[in-house]
């Protein structure tokens, strides 16, 4: 596809509404006046919902059985989100899926499990909350409490039976971060990918948290392979969005890569492939496209200097 075209198709497929602010996932936690924060619940299907905050956006399964939740945004929202879930369910919090784990998406586990709440995730991302790399700043990170950490983890498929939804959780290998899930609900045809699929920025690999250019991409395209003309894909940060979203991203990132690579053949230093704005035919398609692409050109240089 060549850039102007996959400039059209970006457009079209991340438009919509209102987005969410990005969290760049190795900051430390924002300075947020959560008491200004509310909660956006959005219905999907008879007993599917999406919950907006601040963070990573919140899947909630409800039923007979319990509810299902996927991620769990900043601890001191739980109190809303709990108050936003009673508006949709009566039954306990019964689970709750890590799809990786940034703050944005595990700070409320342990408000969650002392509710009565059983979590979810990767081996992964057990093993990086309970033994955190250092803050973006160098400081020493903060091991997660034992609450915090998912009591069940797995490394392979898992199926939760649980509403009369078969609820597949889904391994990402070293996509955003070393333990990304895909949850896939395929009675609703829903998707929830968390954060290796974004609606609002340039795509992100948190290097320093086992993520990669190459498994970026291949959960791209495993998801796309998933993902049917009408299936919902809710990603962690933007609009629930479609198929074709997530196909212009994957052309994006690949478009970007090739002229990264291309210069850094020339020895091209990362100040001056920055200086040469490869990213510039997507830069006004790309929602908060300019205050992140950055980011985006530093972690995609790293990676192609990497695989030569």
């Amino acid at each position: 596809m060549t850039p102007s075209r996959l400039s059209i198709a970006l457009a079209a497929a991340l438009s919509a509404g209102a987005l969410l602010a990005a969290t760049a996932p190795a900051a430390p936690a924002p300075k947020i006046d959560f008491s200004q924060v509310s909660i956006k619940t959005t219905k999907l299907a008879d007993n599917f919902y999406t919950l907006e905050g601040q963070g990573g956006t919140i899947s909630a399964l409800t039923g007979p059985d319990g509810v299902f939740l996927v991620d769990s945004q900043f601890a001191p929202l739980t109190d809303k989100l709990v108050a936003a879930i009673r508006q949709i369910s009566d039954k306990p919090i019964r689970y709750l899926v890590n799809t990786h784990l940034h703050g944005d998406h595990t700070g409320g586990n342990e408000n969650f499990a002392k509710q009565g709440a059983i979590i979810l995730s990767r081996d992964q991302v057990r093993t990086r909350l309970a033994h955190p790399g250092p803050n973006a700043d160098g400081t020493p990170g903060n091991p997660a409490t034992a609450d915090a950490l998912p009591s069940i983890t797995y490394d392979g498929p898992v199926t939760v039976h649980i509403d009369g939804e078969d609820v597949q959780l889904l391994p990402i290998r070293n996509a955003h971060t070393d333990g990304d899930t895909l949850v896939s609900f395929p009675g609703h045809d829903i998707l929830a990918v968390g954060d290796y699929y974004r609606g609002v920025g340039y795509p992100y690999v948190d290097i320093a948290n086992g993520g990669t250019l190459k498994g970026l991409l291949d959960g791209l395209g495993a998801t796309i392979g998933r993902a049917g003309p009408h299936t919902r894909i809710i990603p962690g940060h933007g609009p629930v969005t479609d198929r074709n979203s997530l196909v212009a991203q994957r052309d994006l990132v690949i478009a970007v890569r090739d002229k990264i690579a291309t210069l850094a053949a020339q020895g091209k230093t990362l100040d001056e492939v920055i200086a040469a704005k490869p990213t510039a035919d997507f830069d006004a398609q790309v929602p908060n496209g300019s205050q992140t692409s950055e980011r985006f050109v530093r972690w995609v240089y790293a990676e192609v200097k990497a695989s030569h």
